[in-house]
């Protein structure tokens, strides 16, 4: 199922119930006094963080929200109940825009939840007026109607690592041995077409972003829809793949660059996050090709901050070696 990681949507909040106007009956007394209830308060509306981001997709067709209206109220005083408050729960990562306030909520932990609506109060039933100057009070209230607004809810990731590069970089394969993991994999440019996520021992979770192309930070490719999730990890993991079917990957400085042209270009603090550069598909050149490429992208390294690993997805030592040091490198 294609990930869902932006969606639009109207939400009113409930009306407050009517204050209405009611008068208590006694023996011999038919008129003994106001005893009009107020209306209950209308629901509210908030949005809550869940740990599933698939949940959005349950709302591509839902255009409005709308929380319960408060109960009307009743004879001998008895205010109407509040309406129900409406919960919309949309995954850990989610940012929720008022387009009317402008005022953003960030959900960023399990549970998390806010109120991004207030139901309207109740009416006042005529017993509210009652006083020595007006015994048998005719006025009452209607509701308060409950906030309204238009919503746009853009998911960002929340990983503790992305994994990064150019299409077919090996990476939804490293991700699957790393995480176990069950990310499609096959020989062709823009496998991954939504991200994907696996967890490292230790619980850090990688998210593996779908292939960036040179143009990507202006909408090119898969553009910018998948740059966004990489915003909040800690590192990111840049994949720079040494061959393909046999043949060495003759680009290999030019390939690494043009992914860091794109993160300069989004900006948003991706150029400046720590990186680690992976050397994938080591099994597909000579071990000379390993050496000279990793003498090519060591100043590269140097200048991000990271390391250089060197890594088959066939070389379960290597996956295991790499695995630990990752953990050390994300516990920091």
């Amino acid at each position: 199922m294609a990930l869902t990681d932006e969606i639009h949507f109207h939400a009113k909040a409930g009306n407050g119930g009517i204050g209405v106007v009611r008068w208590r009956h006694e023996k011999g007394k038919e008129f003994a006094g106001a005893a009009g209830g107020n209306g209950g308060r209308g629901g509210d509306i908030y949005v809550r963080a869940v740990r599933d981001i698939n949940v959005m997709a349950r709302y591509k067709t839902v255009k409005k929200f709308e929380s319960q209206k408060g109960q009307d109220g009743m004879n001998w005083s008895m205010q109407g109940k509040s309406g129900e408050d409406l919960y919309i729960d949309l995954p850990i990562g989610s940012v929720v825009k008022n387009l009317e306030t402008a005022r953003v909520v960030e959900l960023l932990e399990e549970g998390q939840e806010s109120k991004i609506l207030h139901g309207g109060k109740g009416g006042l039933g005529n017993e509210h007026f009652k006083a020595s100057t007006n015994v048998k009070p005719e006025q009452s209230t209607p509701g308060y109607p409950g906030e309204e607004a238009d919503f746009v809810v853009e998911l960002n990731l929340i990983a503790d690592a992305g994994l990064i590069g150019l299409p077919n970089a090996g990476k939804s394969s490293l991700l699957n041995a790393l995480t176990h993991a069950h990310a499609k994999v096959a020989n062709y440019a823009f496998t991954t077409l939504d991200p994907n996520l696996g967890a490292l021992h230790g619980g850090y979770i990688l998210a593996d972003i779908p292939g960036l192309i040179e143009g990507a930070a202006e909408g090119k490719g898969l553009g910018i829809q998948f740059l966004k999730h990489v915003k909040r990890t800690k590192v990111l993991i840049h994949l720079v793949p040494l061959g393909n079917d046999g043949v060495a990957n003759a680009h290999i400085v030019g390939d690494y660059k043009t992914v860091r042209e794109e993160l300069k270009k989004y900006g948003e603090g991706l150029p400046d996050k720590p990186e680690i550069i992976i050397l994938s598909k080591t099994d597909m050149v000579p071990p000379k090709a390993v050496v000279a490429a990793r003498k090519k992208l060591e100043k590269y390294a140097k200048e991000s901050g990271g390391q250089i690993f060197e890594v088959s997805v066939l070389d379960d030592a290597a996956i295991k070696k790499l695995g630990e040091e990752l953990v050390k490198i994300l516990s920091k």
